[in-house]
């Protein structure tokens, strides 16, 4: 009689990466979709406490002033003269246009001031003061 041997096939023992990496990447579109990013002035700013501080939920244009009346926007420094031609360019990549300035409480009220205006002549009406919220 006639042995029959059994031949031991080797199974492939590879693991696939193909569904892993698919998962991974639809969670980091997902991460980046979901993400809200956050707008900076590019500055830290002494900013003064009020009481009656609101809570705002985003602002489309940013604008800080800093202690020696420096004048930032889009993380440089800008010049009083040419904050109103700042703001219309960002006006016009911005559809809901909403300004927030981030005074420090040394900056002279003045140098504030001539910024509401010029935010003002750039057609932008919706302007708010960033304050520190105190109990």
């Amino acid at each position: 009689m006639r042995r029959f041997t059994q031949k031991h096939h080797k199974e492939d023992t590879e693991i696939n990466l193909t569904p892993m990496l698919d998962v991974v990447f639809i969670m980091l579109i997902f991460f980046i979709v979901t993400t809200s990013f956050i707008k900076e002035t590019g500055i830290d700013v002494n900013r003064p406490s009020a009481k009656s501080t609101q809570s705002k939920a985003q602002a489309n244009i940013l604008i800080a002033i800093k202690n020696n009346d420096e004048i930032w926007i889009d993380k440089r420094m800008v010049d009083i003269r040419s904050v109103r031609a700042n703001i219309e360019r960002l006006k016009a990549s911005n559809a809901n246009n909403s300004v927030v300035i981030q005074s420090d409480q040394a900056a002279k009220t003045g140098t504030l001031v001539k910024v509401m205006d010029q935010i003002r002549l750039a057609g932008i009406f919706a302007i708010s003061i960033s304050t520190l919220e105190t109990n």
